[in-house]
């Protein structure tokens, strides 16, 4: 079921009907969506376009499952590695007051694990995707379930491919060292996170882990492709939940509207223009990200940060990460310096996904130059 678009107040909490955007531009980019998805079958979707200071543009469709209920803007979905963005705004509060550096030495994170293998390995390596280790080394061990502590201990061993800084080379298993350090400081990511950022912003329906995921009133269960347009639930692995700082933060599409606006500049006494400021700097550079299909076409530049691709599209800075973990799709980006963001979240693995978030930032784009020429005649 395809619903017109939400605006959501975030003063008054409460959601406001509306038969249109009141924008030409997001009301031709949500037909290009409901079309393809309703040709691929997709079981379920949200997106939403955010400015700063205004309510949010929601557009929701499907259901939880084949079977379940309609999807609404309080269904959790998984964020997989959208949580990176998560995980890189926690620690650049906690190097904010002083309680880590972006060089803490990762052998000084966790006691257990020398990494004698990447000496200069440091905490800004992990989060801005620069360990110089193979690209997703070990990602077959999580999937396979092998313990945390197993998958690191193997990773010390593993011969970098360049020095720490010098590569993009992603990472997942890395991410583990981030909760080591936290269980050796008699804590955890997910109560961390809890407390320091998902709390003061009021995301009531996030968590962290698959207990959260299932616990939730309404929850979006993971859909594969069986077939050309044909999907088939399945059942949340906890694999990457593991490395809950990779891949590990859930959250409802009212959640995600606040995290944006977070990231526009909503909230400064939680995430203050210099946290935003730190992790979005490029760092390392991301050649492949040229290449991508459909966003070629704009890409004039791309680099990771810290927890945030930072591209040059056609122009204009914006800062985007993806998701993908087994049935689930997630995407967010922001634009700081129109301060407008957007984010889609989607329970099954479609690739429409990527089309979707470029042909959204091509047409806001065009739209805000358009606009800008009429205003300088």
């Amino acid at each position: 079921m395809f619903k017109s678009f939400l605006l959501i107040s975030l003063i008054f909490s409460n959601l406001i009907y509306s038969s249109a955007s009141g924008e030409e531009w997001l009301d031709d980019f949500a037909k290009r969506v409901k079309t393809k998805t309703a040709k691929q079958r997709v079981p379920g979707y949200l997106f939403a376009f955010i400015e700063e200071g205004k309510p949010a543009k929601m557009v929701v469709s499907g259901k939880t499952a084949n079977n379940g209920s309609a999807i609404t803007p309080q269904t959790v979905f998984r964020l997989a590695s959208v949580s990176k963005t998560f995980t890189s705004i926690l620690m650049a509060k906690m190097v904010d007051e002083n309680k880590l550096s972006w060089q803490t030495p990762v052998k000084k994170m966790t006691s257990e694990y020398s990494f004698d293998n990447s000496k200069n390995l440091q905490l800004a390596h992990i989060v801005g995707q620069s360990s110089g280790f193979s690209p997703n080394a070990y990602d077959n061990l999580i999937e396979a379930n092998y313990p945390v502590k197993r998958v690191l201990s193997m990773l010390t061993d593993l011969k970098p491919l360049c020095s720490p800084g010098e590569c993009y080379t992603y990472q997942n298993t890395l991410f583990g060292v981030i909760e080591e350090y936290f269980q050796e400081n008699n804590t955890s990511y997910g109560e961390q996170l809890e407390s320091e950022v998902l709390r003061p912003l009021s995301m009531k329906g996030a968590s962290v882990g698959r207990d959260g995921l299932v616990a939730a009133d309404s929850w979006a269960k993971p859909h594969v492709a069986i077939a050309k347009n044909k999907w088939r639930s399945v059942k949340v692995n906890e694999d990457y939940y593991r490395f809950s700082p990779a891949a590990g933060v859930n959250a409802s599409g009212a959640d995600m509207v606040k995290w944006v606006g977070a990231l526009l500049g909503e909230q400064p006494n939680v995430i203050g223009p210099q946290i935003i400021d730190q992790v979005t700097q490029p760092r390392v550079k991301t050649k492949r990200e040229m290449h991508r299909r459909l966003w070629q076409r704009y890409l004039k530049d791309a680099h990771y940060g810290l927890g945030w691709r930072v591209y040059d599209f056609d122009g204009h800075r914006l800062n985007y990460h993806g998701g993908w973990v087994k049935g689930y799709r997630a995407a967010v980006a922001f634009a700081p310096d129109q301060k407008v963001g957007y984010f889609m979240l989607m329970n099954a693995e479609s690739n429409l996904i990527n089309d979707f978030t470029a042909d959204f930032w091509a047409s806001y784009f065009k739209h805000y130059d358009d606009q800008q020429k009429l205003a300088a005649k």
